[in-house]
């Protein structure tokens, strides 16, 4: 019991672990696009985990400490950028950055996340950007809608999660939770169809399984589910693409 609340207080609450996640779906499709470079890696990771800290540290009393941080850095994204690639790639992360202050920043009178129902679909825009746009040469409009579409779904059990807590109108307050399960299934299947025609055999084998477990996880998303549910279990299907690429390379 104390390590899976040292492993939830270090590694989950710490944002380590959904950053981790969006990292290694960018992995699975830049090995699909034979684009693996180890600056780009850490760039995403450092993306993803100085903006998820800034958005759970919006209202906290470490909030000027991690902004410090988030500006560190966002001046070590720049040098790597810079040094492994070029001003267009710094462009493309700048104005990924910006749509990320957008979604939840407190000083803004209206954000992103105060919209009713834009939520989900903006968190999936951006870790779209980052898989279609940002990694790659040119804009990949079949990785960008995979993406898309399977990141919404994974965000709708998160409303789930939240509906008697949050204070905008989310899908499962407005329609209800099996309605919202049916949404996130359709999606899942829009995802998977596109992924079937455009990605390479054994990438597509291994996100048809994905798809297989993120179903089962959207099934048994209820509000009394414990929050580890969620941020690990839900959480870890960002990762699986990657996972069964390297079990039916490697096994």
């Amino acid at each position: 019991m104390q390590f899976l609340n040292l492993l939830k207080k270090y590694v989950i609450d710490s944002q380590i672990y959904v950053s981790l996640m969006g990292t290694a779906l960018a992995l699975f499709f830049m090995f699909e696009q034979n684009l693996f470079r180890l600056p780009t890696v850490i760039l995403i990771f450092i993306t993803f985990f100085s903006g998820y800290l800034y958005t759970k540290y919006q209202h906290h009393r470490y909030y000027w400490k991690i902004l410090v941080f988030n500006i560190c850095c966002g001046i070590v994204s720049a040098v790597l950028i810079l040094l492994n690639h070029n001003e267009i790639r710094l462009l493309k992360w700048f104005l990924i950055v910006i749509l990320g202050l957008l979604y939840n920043t407190s000083f803004l009178e209206n954000y992103i996340r105060k919209i009713p129902l834009l939520k989900v679909f903006y968190v999936g825009l951006t870790w779209a950007l980052i898989n279609s746009w940002l990694i790659v040469p040119e804009f990949n409009p079949e990785i960008f809608f995979i993406s898309l579409l399977f990141v919404t779904a994974l965000v709708l059990p998160f409303d789930i999660r939240d509906m008697k807590d949050d204070q905008v109108i989310t899908f499962p307050i407005l329609i209800g939770v099996e309605k919202t399960k049916f949404l996130a299934y359709f999606l899942i299947f829009l995802s998977l169809l596109i992924a079937i025609f455009s990605l390479k055999i054994l990438f597509a084998i291994a996100f048809f399984l994905t798809s297989v477990i993120t179903f089962l996880f959207i099934y048994f998303s209820e509000t009394q589910k414990p929050d580890a549910y969620f941020s690990f279990g839900v959480e870890t299907c960002s990762g699986l693409p990657l996972l069964f690429l390297i079990l039916m390379k490697y096994f």
